[in-house]
């Protein structure tokens, strides 16, 4: 087990759980991804950043006691009760923050929003090679 995810949860074992679960969905999906654990946040890399697990630095009133926010980016804003939050970090680029308190909430529907944005995350870097290759 890698010593600086279990540094990064400290005795947050609740939280911890809930980062396994998610943790492995993704390898079990992408073998070859790339988890870089970061002062703030756990990165999911292909090799661009496509999704990243941190913990609240303070509590909110009317959230669960234990939870971890997954971030992920689409070039579009998703409508779901279960976005906290969708901000335009920069035109065409929405980050979308999902609170998970349990289990269940690692679901088919949390993977698809990751798995929209990998594949955004992948049109980034061929559109990039693309301007690249281009310019040569």
């Amino acid at each position: 087990m890698n010593n600086d995810i279990q540094a990064f949860f400290g005795n947050e074992r609740e939280d911890f759980f809930l980062y396994k679960l998610l943790e492995e969905r993704l390898v079990a999906e992408w073998n070859l991804l790339e988890i870089r654990v970061q002062k703030t946040q756990i990165t999911f890399k292909n090799p661009r950043s496509f999704a990243a697990v941190w913990l609240p630095i303070r509590r909110i009133k009317n959230r669960p006691e234990h939870y971890i926010i997954v971030s992920f980016g689409l070039p579009v804003p998703l409508e779901s009760s279960r976005i906290a939050e969708s901000v335009e970090v920069r035109p065409g680029r929405w980050t979308h923050h999902v609170i998970v308190s349990r289990p269940e909430e690692v679901d088919e529907e949390l993977m698809g929003w990751i798995r929209s944005s990998y594949g955004y995350s992948l049109e980034k870097i061929k559109k990039n090679q693309g301007e690249v290759d281009h310019a040569d």
